[in-house]
């Protein structure tokens, strides 16, 4: 007889978007979706609890003149920054997600991490630093539609802590008002992904 059991080990990509809030886009706004992307591995260790590895790497970008404040448009600021992320999370899977031949196996999850992220704007006004740790939390769903392969759809929020992915940020360096962003409010970035993955199995022959 032969038995297949089920690996731990998950390795798979996404393709999908990164958005941005922040001085220039202060509220989340569909046309400011850039392209990004991801390789990941995970490990299940059970059928709750998945752990997660993952690089990421896109572009952000957002302009005032789409904006309804007066201000800014009067300020008319623009900025592209091209971001690589690397990140560790836990998923926490709310139905059981395991090896089921012939049964459906899907599941909605919640994550939450930690992270670090390079980025790096087309136009550098000032010197700063241009790293920070992120926090990364959302929710996804992932389903086995044949084994060994699964797709899922993700939607995560990364809190940072830097005011500078948007080249406007930080203490004051002018006096004058449209020069100056809000050093309150750090940025956040969002990362929304398809991803198709591969289980390793093996096959074990008493």
């Amino acid at each position: 007889m032969t038995i297949v059991q089920a690996q731990k080990i998950e390795v798979g990509g996404g393709l999908g978007v990164f958005n941005y809030k922040g001085d220039i886009s202060p509220s989340f706004k569909f046309r400011f979706f850039k392209p990004a992307g991801s390789l990941f591995f995970r490990y299940n260790p059970n059928q709750a609890l998945s752990l997660r590895a993952e690089l990421a790497a896109g572009l952000i970008g957002a302009a005032d003149q789409y904006s309804k404040d007066p201000f800014q448009k009067v300020r008319n600021m623009s900025f592209r920054t091209r971001i690589t992320e690397a990140s560790a999370v836990a998923e926490y899977n709310f139905l059981d997600y395991q090896e089921k031949r012939f049964a459906l196996n899907w599941t909605p999850y919640v994550f939450g991490g930690m992270g670090i992220s390079k980025f790096k704007p087309d136009v550098v006004t000032d010197s700063y630093k241009t790293s920070s740790l992120v926090i990364p939390y959302g929710v996804g769903i992932k389903y086995q539609i044949r084994r060994p392969w699964n797709i899922g759809l993700e939607y995560g929020t990364r809190k940072t802590f830097s005011d500078y992915y948007d080249n406007l940020g930080g203490d004051p360096k002018s006096t004058v008002q449209l020069e100056q962003g809000d050093p309150s409010k750090k940025d956040t970035y969002y990362y929304i992904r398809l991803s198709v993955s591969y289980t390793f199995y093996r096959i074990v022959c008493p």
